[in-house]
């Protein structure tokens, strides 16, 4: 699948508050000047926020990796300095500092740069608990600025209402949505539960408009099935708060020594720290990733008590990104899993919030992550062990299992 929304990365050393994002904000091939920041919905699947921005980074090692505040940018990210002073001088004139903020990280070359207001940033808290309010559609950012619905939430108000997957969104409450970026179609969209929302849509040429009426939301994040032959299939689709937890329960609950597929395929990311606790489901403590802020380097490692002897193998598409991303180099690169399906998406960068003098917060890019092996994922992405593609891949994945005697 195509891009997704932000990420969040909180280092391991979680007493000293560590907050440091992972910011997935683009389509395939898309630049942050286009104004079409990725594909996120009126749930933004995790965009994950723990605590509060601040001009500095929260993280006292983050501000100290940081260094002086005089110092100039990484080529390809936005100067910080020079973002909130573009927002302040705009907001002394009477004008928007958000959108002043965002021309400035547009001309940066920053692609995963983007600046929130109020509202879009302060309604991304609730995803961490995979929870949301709104009408339950996932919306794609073209490269000509349109916008389409890349899926819709089962038994949700778009799904009852027969909104489908590629019916084109012209408007929501008259406003229209082209050229706009997806964070705003997100505000736009979201609102008290039981309020009336109207989106005018095109589906094959013929425009439709539909009144719905926005609800409590909620997906579970990790899902747990089981394969003749004893397999169990964990099924992740983002690292909302708790996922870590579960997919270590589900470890456990596995039959002993049978095999384990864990399903990150579509997976857009989420909280870094709740990656890593997935990682310790199968690791015995070690290392995980390694960042770097500005050049300082930092690490994440797991916890110890993991399940090391398990077979296991890790599925994976183009859509999985971020911090799942992040969890299949960690389990490949210390070969606990064998790695089937198709190349990853390939975002490595970490982002550092700055809140703007209006209230807007920008999202800066500051530096990359590594696997264990030192592999840089940004723009790369993980080559599985074993290509399979659609269907097959749950097939070639317990082939794997058999001969890692995965199967009783």
């Amino acid at each position: 699948m195509p891009g997704r929304p932000p990420y969040c990365l909180r280092p391991r050393d979680l007493r000293r508050g560590a907050v440091l994002t992972l910011a997935l904000l683009g389509a395939l091939g898309t630049a942050a000047s286009t104004g079409c920041f990725g594909e996120t919905a009126d749930r933004t699947v995790d965009i994950a926020r723990a605590g509060t921005p601040a001009a500095a980074p929260a993280d006292p090692a983050a501000a100290d990796a940081a260094g002086p505040a005089a110092s100039p940018a990484r080529p390809g990210t936005a100067d910080r300095e020079a973002v909130a002073r573009a927002a302040a001088e705009a907001v002394a004139d009477g004008k928007s500092g958000k959108k002043a903020a965002q021309e400035v990280v547009s001309r940066s070359g920053d692609r995963w740069g983007v600046v929130y207001d109020r509202t879009e940033y302060a309604g991304f808290e609730e995803d961490l608990d995979g929870r949301w309010t709104g009408v339950g559609l996932w919306a794609g950012c073209h490269r000509d600025g349109s916008i389409s619905v890349d899926r819709v939430q089962p038994g949700g108000p778009a799904d009852r209402a027969g909104i489908r997957a590629g019916d084109r969104l012209l408007a929501v409450d008259g406003k229209p949505v082209t050229g706009l970026t997806t964070a705003e179609v997100v505000t736009l969209l979201r609102g008290t539960a039981g309020t009336a929302v109207v989106l005018d849509l095109r589906r094959d040429g013929r425009d439709r408009t539909e009144t719905l009426h926005r609800a409590q939301l909620r997906i579970e994040p990790v899902t747990v099935r089981s394969l003749p032959g004893g397999i169990t299939v964990i099924k992740v689709s983002a690292f909302t708060r708790g996922s870590g937890d579960r997919v270590r329960e589900a470890v456990r609950g596995a039959p002993p020594g049978a095999g384990v597929m864990l399903d990150l395929r579509g997976n857009p990311g989420g909280l870094v720290a709740e990656a890593v606790r997935a990682a310790s489901a199968f690791l015995d403590g070690g290392l995980v990733a390694t960042y770097d802020v500005r050049g300082a380097q930092r690490a994440l490692y797991a916890d110890r008590g993991g399940d090391t002897v398990r077979p296991l193998v890790a599925l994976v598409d183009g859509g999985t990104m971020s911090a799942a991303e992040l969890l299949t180099g960690a389990l490949q690169d210390r070969g606990r899993a064998v790695a089937v399906g198709s190349r990853t998406f390939g975002k490595g960068s970490v982002q550092l919030p700055t809140e703007l003098p209006d209230g807007s917060v920008a999202e800066l890019t500051v530096g990359t992550y590594r696997t264990p092996a030192g592999r840089s994922l940004d723009g790369r992405g993980i080559t599985p062990d074993l290509n399979a593609g659609g269907e097959r891949t749950e097939e070639r994945a317990r082939t794997v299992l058999g001969g890692l005697g995965g199967t009783p």
